[in-house]
């Protein structure tokens, strides 16, 4: 097309036919610029392809990741609720003087309840990469990209409340530090002595019972109740929740594209 623009033109000039050489030119230059933005919006259109391409892969992979933390945070929620009652047992035990539990019971609630810290830890490898190579841009949904970056500093603030329920925990276990109460008793009468750690049970048995008459044990376990309950209620639960936006969201894009 270009080449018999250019016979035209040539023509034109040798007739000396100015006016329809101008034409002609105008004429070869607007199918130049046509050419020109075909091949832009062919570019444009495969660059955008691509991109959704790619966008689907950390779509599929984001959903993984966030249906594995999902059951994690679930897991965590039941076993910080266990805690609680747990801790909420033996303030019941210290309120009720006229039934006193046995060793035996006083020893498996205190195990159950505080032989465990817990921490949310996320799969997060996929997000984790997306956000410092930059491909966050790649996902189209814009409240989806919001969400996605506000998830890790909301992380964050987990963290900070796990570890205060982990001080709160340590004030406790700190009075089996001391030669006032038997660490052993717990773990004897729970028998992780001789089936966690191959131990043999010893033949005289130092009692913790004294913990439920005194205060500052029963002001640890109300603040621990207290630091359990608002990791659930101020955290945990709003996190689920957040997974749940952020799983709806990623379903409706990949149905989408």
């Amino acid at each position: 097309m270009i080449q018999f623009f250019r016979k035209v033109r040539q023509k034109l000039i040798t007739e000396k036919k100015f006016g329809n050489y101008l034409l002609y030119a105008i004429g070869e230059i607007i199918l130049v610029v046509i050419g020109i933005l075909i091949a832009l919006a062919i570019n444009n259109n495969n660059e955008y392809k691509t991109t959704r391409k790619k966008e689907q892969t950390y779509l599929l992979g984001l959903r993984s990741e966030f249906q594995t933390s999902r059951l994690k945070l679930q897991e965590l929620i039941r076993v910080n609720k266990s805690n609680y009652e747990g801790a909420k047992k033996i303030v019941e035990f210290i309120s009720d003087k006229t039934t006193p539990p046995t060793e035996k019971q006083f020893s498996e609630v205190l195990f159950n309840t505080f032989a465990f810290d817990i921490a949310f830890n996320p799969n997060n490898s996929l997000l984790s990469e997306m956000t410092h190579s930059g491909s966050l841009k790649d996902i189209l949904n814009l409240e989806l990209r919001k969400r996605l970056t506000s998830w890790l500093s909301t992380l964050d603030d987990i963290a900070k409340q796990e570890k205060e329920l982990a001080v709160q925990r340590e004030h406790i276990l700190d009075l089996f530090r001391s030669d006032a109460y038997s660490l052993r008793t717990i773990l004897d009468q729970t028998e992780v002595s001789d089936k966690e750690i191959g131990l043999s049970q010893k033949t005289t048995t130092a009692s913790n019972l004294q913990l439920l008459h005194s205060r500052a044990f029963e002001n640890n376990i109300l603040l621990f109740m207290l630091t359990s309950r608002a990791t659930e209620t101020a955290h945990y639960q709003p996190l689920l929740e957040d997974i749940d936006a952020i799983l709806e969201l990623i379903n409706a894009e990949i149905k989408s594209n």
